[in-house]
């Protein structure tokens, strides 16, 4: 019980680890001063460049990814599981490092799938994949597989926390959208590779 809460704050201190935040203060640039204003991979792509912001999609879904796995390795059941997801997502929407400012939690919730439904995973990125090629709207790919994620978890027979964590990632993500939706609505809301 004991490892399993210091592992669950762990994974919440990791997540809140502002990735693209820390890559842009590297080159002089606050990326919550430019474009959308996220810290998240899409903005810091904009703001800083392609590269940069494939290596903040990476930590920011190895912030995901890593705590959970730790936990399997640790052979905790479902339900721990799902709470070191949570608490790794919760941290990168709302960072201890950033007075609780942080971004939309897409990649951290992608990297915590991965380790506990790896086929789920592929399912939700090609979903992502295919909706992001044909609108090149990202905020609308990841909203899309965000909510496909729950019922994706349960063809894939995922347990009941794991099925709870995707709608609990869900409705999240949405939330954290809601800037994007209203852009969406207004047919505002930039295409990848627009500025």
């Amino acid at each position: 019980m004991t490892v399993m809460v210091v592992l669950i704050i762990l994974a919440y201190l990791l997540g809140s680890v502002p990735s693209g935040y820390l890559l842009g203060k590297a080159v002089g640039i606050d990326v919550r001063r430019v474009g959308s204003g996220n810290i998240g991979a899409t903005n810091v792509a904009r703001a800083i460049g392609k590269r940069q912001g494939i290596v903040t999609l990476i930590a920011d879904a190895a912030k995901g990814f890593l705590p959970v796995l730790a936990g399997i390795h640790l052979d905790f059941e479902p339900a721990a599981l799902a709470g070191i997801a949570a608490a790794a997502f919760v941290g990168h929407i709302y960072p201890l490092f950033l007075k609780f400012r942080g971004g939309k939690g897409v990649a951290t919730a992608l990297g915590a799938l991965l380790a506990l439904a790896p086929l789920a995973t592929l399912v939700l990125a090609t979903l992502f994949g295919l909706v992001a090629f044909t609108s090149r709207i990202v905020s609308l790919s990841a909203m899309t597989a965000a909510l496909a994620a729950p019922f994706v978890l349960w063809l894939f027979y995922q347990p009941p926390p794991v099925i709870g964590l995707g709608f609990f990632y869900a409705g999240l993500i949405v939330m954290r959208h809601h800037d994007n939706i209203a852009r969406l609505r207004a047919g505002t809301e930039p295409r990848f590779g627009e500025h």
